[in-house]
């Protein structure tokens, strides 16, 4: 079952790194983008986040959102695609994009079934890969400690 997926990820991250694997693996072609190099408008994104409610368009680990500032629960989709635009790392990552429709994030769903990706309970692709008090995953591109 080949299919070309487009893959968006934050270049570094080891989460969308096993993420990339696991697809490759199930033969795959990847088309890779830097998410957050990407030029975004509302048109092109909404359409990731298919029918979930807001709060889980959202990056948990974003800085700005760990932090307390942007509070996704608190948003409507107008507002939440605007935070997005003007910071991409609160957007949840992966997104994805192939012949069977798109979606963003890890988990089990339509999409990655489609893909044949058939998670166990036990196995965790969406969260941070990076532990510890202040793991430095969601920090500005152009660092390499992810």
């Amino acid at each position: 079952m080949s299919n070309t997926v487009i893959f968006y990820e934050k270049p570094g991250c080891i989460s969308n790194g096993k993420q990339k694997a696991l697809l490759r693996s199930l033969g795959h072609d990847l088309s890779v983008h830097n998410l957050l190099a990407e030029r975004w408008t509302p048109e092109r994104l909404r359409p990731f986040f298919g029918d979930l409610p807001v709060r889980d368009w959202f990056n948990p680990t974003a800085p700005r959102i760990k932090a307390g500032e942007v509070k996704p629960d608190a948003l409507d989709e107008t507002t939440a695609l605007a935070l997005m635009l003007d910071d991409p790392l609160l957007i949840r990552r992966p997104l994805i994009a192939s012949d069977f429709g798109c979606g963003c994030g890890f988990a089990s769903g339509p999409l990655l079934a489609a893909l044949g990706v058939h998670l166990q309970p036990e196995q965790d692709f969406q969260s941070c890969s990076q532990t510890g008090d202040d793991p430095k995953c969601d920090i500005p591109t152009g660092s390499d400690s992810t």
